[in-house]
């Protein structure tokens, strides 16, 4: 055997570390844990950061600091935005399907159709953001001289609960809508398969996204959902990746400062999403306006 063989094989592979994805940085868990994070077969993938509280709260203050820009931003300009990311998902489509392979058991084929449809969702939801307020917003029949017109605006700093499966499929499914209009997201990933969702992060950072616009958590789903819920500065709160009964505790806590809450229900992931959550964290602003005669 060569030199140069041996040197090959004595090469140890660099592991990647992830982290969490907070304010636009990749800052580690400050309470310093990680847990182990394995395949379908119970094999070891990697060690994902374990966010505690004090993670969640800081993730909300970037997302409330990132809230004036973002819903300011025109819906033109934040479509573009969404198409970039998909761009830059398209260019690492490889690396995603074996991530999604790995994290779900699937083929190589199945996690590769399985990516190529959440590409396709993030630009379904990406035309939609200069077309939802003519579909959630209109002018009103009122009698007297009056113009009334009403035009939908973002809820806030949304909590996302991601589901457990599909690892990349439902998190996009559940991500794309609350920013494509407008609002901030705290996303607690999926607590089995959270690899794609933390690698989705160095997708978003690299793009053309505000840091703060999406926060990405990875942990026990009930620690970091628990005091998200109950945040005061937490305006809305989705709960697909919760079950029954935490989704109960989660509601109560989020009747507090009077959250919004979508609740978990049966999902075809694979399915056209229709509108219902890009309606789902919208206010409804009505002006009324003199009408000169």
């Amino acid at each position: 055997m060569s030199e140069k063989s041996e040197k090959h094989d004595e090469r140890l592979s660099v592991l990647k570390t992830y982290k969490l994805f907070v304010g636009g940085t990749f800052p580690r868990s400050e309470s310093g844990r990680v847990y182990e994070v394995t395949d379908s077969q119970g094999r070891w993938l990697a060690n994902a950061p374990l966010a505690s509280r004090k993670d969640a709260r800081d993730a909300v203050v970037a997302a409330r600091k990132a809230f004036g820009g973002w819903s300011g931003a025109t819906a033109y300009n934040r479509g573009q935005i969404l198409y970039r990311i998909a761009e830059m998902l398209e260019g690492r489509r490889d690396q995603f399907g074996h991530e999604v392979a790995r994290a779900e058991g699937l083929s190589r084929a199945k996690a590769t159709a399985a990516v190529e449809a959440a590409i396709d969702r993030w630009v379904w939801y990406a035309g939609w953001t200069d077309k939802i307020a003519q579909v959630a917003g209109g002018g009103n029949p009122v009698a007297g001289p009056f113009f009334n017109v009403s035009s939908p605006e973002p809820t806030g700093v949304v909590a996302v609960l991601a589901p457990q499966e599909p690892s990349f499929l439902g998190l996009v499914s559940v991500i794309a809508p609350v920013i494509a209009t407008g609002n901030t997201a705290v996303v607690v990933a999926s607590e089995t398969s959270p690899l794609p969702a933390l690698s989705l992060g160095e997708v978003l950072a690299t793009s053309d996204l505000p840091g703060g616009v999406v926060n990405i958590l990875s942990g026990r789903t009930a620690e970091i959902a628990v005091p998200l819920a109950a945040h005061q500065d937490v305006n809305a709160i989705d709960l697909t990746g919760a079950g029954e009964a935490l989704a109960k505790e989660l509601e109560i806590a989020a009747a507090d400062n009077l959250k919004r809450v979508l609740r978990p229900q049966p999902v075809d992931w694979a399915a056209d999403p229709g509108t219902g959550r890009l309606l789902a964290f919208l206010e409804t602003k009505t002006v009324w306006h003199p009408m000169g005669l």
